[in-house]
């Protein structure tokens, strides 16, 4: 009799081996171990820092920011003084901030772009100027920048009583630059609103120009529509409001003007250091992307009849753009980031004016983590935007 031979499935089943040589679920036990660490790591340095802070008998939380801050803000967007709570002040700060991170961002684009095209210009004098721009600028150390920009408006311009007067209404001198603007009324919030009506229509109006321009083959003048009705209308409006032309204009009074507007020179320091030194690395970005255009592509509009200007607008940037667009997004991050060194010239940024706070009230652990919380806002805030537009001009695949 012959022994019974095993089934054919039970040879073929595999064994199941032990969990340390499973990969999942070794890899499984490796993150539990990696989060344990980091959690006794973390549960250390955070008693440990209470420890010490009770130790030496320092207050923690937030509580402090609803007292009084009893200090001043030299600029501000907003209504502040002295009596408000460090909560409105950080605000202040934040808005401070955000204006010089808006306007030198802007300024940056378009600087960068034009000195990133005349770079390729086949004038031999203005690609070179701009060559040396480029080299100069991104191997001068922002900071250093700053500190220069503050001198020159320090010791190039007198003071408010010898100050310049190129013209009636503005003044030049070493608390700033001095200039009138019309008073207050009614009529400049209207034209303000109308003139955002308009740049929002004008926005759809394009977009449904370019559909029907892709299905006629016929354009659509938006653009000088909306040029034109973004003059016409908010005059319309003003008119309507009775044309008010009264200016508050600028008088010394004492030791300094009063009336106008002052951009104060830690401003005007900061804004263009900060935007002579990127635009110097948006410039090579720009460079780059309009190298990276094939030659092909320039000859076929050529070919076709459109002026240089044509080709570099509708042809070379659109395409340059994909490759433009996440450098750049960096660039305006550290744009934003680099206006903490706002603090070495004596701008009341967000960072100067938590580090008063911090100074007044001993509150360092809490004051710090807010410029983090922030500063990650900003960052995280801009990445999101640059990513939608970045999105929007990937090429869609078929």
């Amino acid at each position: 009799m012959q022994p019974q031979q095993p089934p054919a499935t039970d040879v073929l089943k595999p064994s199941t081996p032990p969990f340390w040589r499973d990969e999942a679920k070794r890899a499984l036990v490796f993150q539990v171990l990696a989060l344990l660490i980091v959690a006794l790591v973390s549960y250390y340095l955070y008693s440990n820092t209470q420890t010490n802070l009770e130790r030496q008998s320092i207050a923690t939380g937030f509580g402090f920011l609803d007292k009084e801050a009893s200090f001043e803000i030299g600029e501000t967007l907003i209504e502040y003084s002295a009596a408000d709570t460090y909560t409105r002040a950080l605000l202040v700060g934040a808005l401070n901030t955000i204006k010089v991170s808006f306007i030198g961002i802007v300024l940056t684009i378009i600087l960068g772009t034009v000195v990133g095209i005349t770079r390729l210009s086949s004038n031999w004098l203005i690609s070179k100027l701009a060559g040396a721009y480029i080299e100069v600028m991104q191997n001068i150390p922002v900071l250093l920048q700053l500190f220069f920009w503050y001198a020159i408006f320090y010791e190039a311009f007198p003071s408010p009583r010898q100050a310049l007067n190129p013209f009636d209404g503005l003044f030049l001198c070493n608390r700033g630059m001095i200039f009138a603007v019309p008073e207050a009324h009614p009529a400049h919030g209207a034209m303000g609103w109308t003139l955002l009506l308009v740049l929002i229509g004008g926005y759809f109006l394009n977009r449904w120009g370019r559909r029907r321009q892709a299905a006629t083959g016929i354009p659509f003048p938006a653009l000088r529509l909306t040029f034109a009705a973004a003059i016409i209308l908010p005059l319309l409006a003003w008119a309507v409001y009775g044309a008010p032309t009264a200016m508050d204009i600028p008088e010394l009074r004492g030791f300094n003007f009063q009336g106008g507007v002052t951009v104060s020179p830690e401003f005007s320091a900061l804004l263009l250091g900060l935007v002579i030194y990127t635009s110097a690395f948006v410039a090579e970005i720009v460079r780059a992307g309009i190298q990276s255009v094939g030659r092909g592509q320039i000859e076929a509009a050529m070919a076709v009849g459109l002026k240089p200007g044509q080709v570099l607008h509708l042809v070379v940037l659109p395409q340059a753009l994909r490759v433009i667009i996440p450098p750049l997004t960096s660039q305006m991050l550290n744009l934003t980031k680099n206006s903490s060194l706002a603090i070495a010239i004596g701008y009341a940024d967000f960072v100067a004016v938590t580090n008063t706070m911090i100074n007044q009230t001993g509150q360092a652990i809490e004051g710090v983590a807010l410029i983090m919380l922030v500063f990650l806002f900003f960052s995280l805030s801009t990445s999101l935007f640059m990513n939608w537009y970045n999105k929007k001009m990937a090429l869609v695949e078929r």
